[in-house]
This record gives C-alpha cells, structure tokens and sequence, in this order.
C-alpha cells in the first residue's frame, strides 16, 4: 500500500456521501492535532474522497495544505460505493468493552472527551441479598445521544428503540 501526500486542493469530496459528519469534525481535529495525522483518506483514481470525509474537514479547520492518503485504484466503481459504506457501518455496530475502557482511560492522563468520548455511566445498586450472600447486584445505565435531521427520523428511532426493549427518553438540545 502506497501513502501518497495530496493538497486539499486537489481532493473532492464525494456529492452522495450519506454519512453525517459534521459533530465529529472538532473530535477529529483535536486528534489530529494531539496525535498527528495517522490515518490516511482512501480516494479513487481522480481525487474524490471514498473515506475521510471528516479527516478531510478537520484538515481544513487546522489549516492543513496537504493530507495522507491511499488510491484506491484497484477497486471498481460498484466497490468502491460499498467499502464507502462498509468503512462507515463498522463502526456503528461496535460497542465498548466499559470494563476494559475503564482500565485503558485510568492508564492514561488525557480528557478523552476532546476526542468525542463522552461515555454516561450510572451504576446503581439493586436490592441487597441476604447477608449469606457474597455478591451484589448492579444494574448499569447508559445514555447514548442520537441526533437526528428530522423529527420524522427521530419518531422512528425512539420506535424502533421502544420495540427492541430499551428504555428511552427524548430531550431537545
């Protein structure tokens, strides 16, 4: 894989690009800022952004002429509208590992929710056991924050949310 530097000028973002990216652009910035620019943009043969839509925006709120990027010049054109796609979809099926997290952020001395990462944990302790018993149980909440284009959008995913059993609550920020 060959990383090839390209000015912003010469890159185009894709016109169809069905991520929503805007809320992320400071997170991405202030990492590319702390750690540097350590993932490139995936393009085609022609310039036109197939991943890093956001990096690509941050790069320009940091005032940066050039970015990293890979061509992708071995993929068609139907492959390269699914890796679209599928690079974005992987990361919306992923969930944390919060005892883990809780492990790797103590080891750590930055403010993570520069980056975006703004975990809600609320630990609250169900009824206690008999005093024989050895363990406690706990019932963990989370609050995830969905932002929607709509209101018709937003009905439909506190719908889908209720049917699938999880407990929600709408607020307008």
């Amino acid at each position: 894989m060959d990383i090839i530097e390209k000015r912003l000028d010469e890159l185009k973002p894709y016109k169809n690009n069905p991520r929503k990216n805007d809320n992320a652009v400071d997170a991405v910035a202030a990492s590319i800022s702390t750690f540097g620019f350590k993932v490139p943009l995936v393009i085609d043969r022609d310039g036109e952004i197939v991943c890093g839509h956001t990096r690509i925006k941050a790069a320009k709120k940091l005032g940066l002429e050039s970015v990293p990027c890979v061509v992708a010049d071995d993929l068609t054109e139907e492959q390269i509208k699914a890796f679209r796609i599928a690079d974005n979809a992987a990361g919306a099926v992923s969930t944390w590992d919060l005892p883990a997290l809780d492990l790797e952020l103590a080891e750590i001395d930055f403010d993570m929710s520069q980056f975006g990462l703004d975990i809600l944990a609320e630990e609250a302790p169900t009824e206690s056991k008999t005093d024989n018993e050895k363990s406690v149980d706990i019932n963990e909440e989370y609050a995830v924050l969905v932002s929607c284009e709509t209101e018709q959008e937003l009905q439909r995913t506190y719908e889908t949310l209720q049917k699938e059993g999880y407990q929600c609550r709408i607020f307008a920020l």
